[in-house]
């Protein structure tokens, strides 16, 4: 493992996360607040962690990140995706356990476009003969 800290950046759905990843205790910010006010539901801390524990590196990195864009739920992927692509940096050891995992995959899936002449993205105007 590196003594330095790794940048490595997270994408999910339309949020961007940047991650830097240092030695530490496990402590977790994003967007200067603690991980557990900025994402409240357990759900979305747990995605958050799952890199860790694939990599077996729970309590041994501090993670530094500023996300923007999507919800809630993408940005926490993009973490997610972010700290797995440090990881592999810091601990190159780790990339076998992330890729079977499915972390260093991006999910690009992303809401499709309203179409002209429709209601939505596929959905068409009610149909009335009379």
């Amino acid at each position: 493992m590196e003594s330095t800290q790794v940048y490595s950046t997270g994408r999910r759905k339309t949020a961007v996360a940047r991650v830097w990843l240092k030695p530490g205790v496990g402590s977790i910010t994003v967007n200067s607040k603690e991980v557990a006010v900025y994402f409240p539901r357990k759900t979305l801390l747990a995605i958050i962690q799952q890199a860790f524990e694939a990599a077996n590196a729970l309590n041994k990195f501090d993670v530094v990140a500023t996300v923007e864009g999507g919800g809630l739920s993408g940005q926490a992927g993009a973490v997610r995706h972010g700290i797995s692509r440090a990881l592999v940096e810091a601990a190159p050891t780790s990339k076998d356990a992330l890729r079977r995992g499915g972390y260093l995959t991006r999910d690009s899936r992303k809401k499709e476009r309203k179409k002209y002449g429709l209601k939505g993205a596929r959905a068409r105007f009610q149909f009335s003969k009379r």
